[in-house]
């Protein structure tokens, strides 16, 4: 994490979340990347449409040496890890040549500290079965709550 700054998403920077969300389809090993035009699917646009309107939207970026390398956010949204009205859902993504130094960590575990400040009792995401980063939710406190044949649904209580 050198030079990495952790800050808050500024109002302009607000496009960058599509990039993010493009970045956090986890693809399989040996599978192929879907067209970058997935992510105006429905089900996917609700992760960055109107982004900052809800109460619920927050967002931090990591910046190092004056580039935005990852962005962890939440939202209440009809997500796939959406288990009530009152708890907001995750999502996380670093550009692939900044994951696995601790980045993504900082990001989950600063805004974990934002939500409880700002009264939520919990938090929510999902995850693929297959994805390595369900490691580094459990060591952030994230415990399955439910799962699919391809997800995890995790929580995390933030009391």
């Amino acid at each position: 994490m050198k030079n990495t700054e952790i800050r808050e998403l500024r109002k302009e920077e607000s496009e960058l979340l599509k990039d993010f969300l493009y970045e956090a389809i986890f693809i399989p090993e040996g599978e192929e990347a879907p067209e970058r035009s997935i992510i105006e699917r429905p089900e996917l646009k609700l992760y960055y449409e109107d982004f900052g309107e809800g109460p619920a939207d927050h967002c931090l970026v990591a910046e190092t040496d004056g580039k935005v390398v990852g962005a962890v956010w939440t939202r209440i949204m009809k997500d796939y890890g959406h288990v009530d009205d009152e708890t907001p859902s995750f999502a996380i993504s670093l550009y692939k040549e900044y994951r696995g130094c601790g980045t993504g960590t900082e990001l989950m575990r600063q805004m974990l500290t934002l939500l409880k400040e700002k009264g939520y009792k919990r938090a929510s995401l999902a995850v693929q079965k297959a994805n390595y980063a369900v490691k580094m939710y459990e060591k952030l406190g994230f415990v399955t709550a439910d799962q699919n044949e391809e997800e995890f649904i995790m929580v995390c209580g933030l009391n």
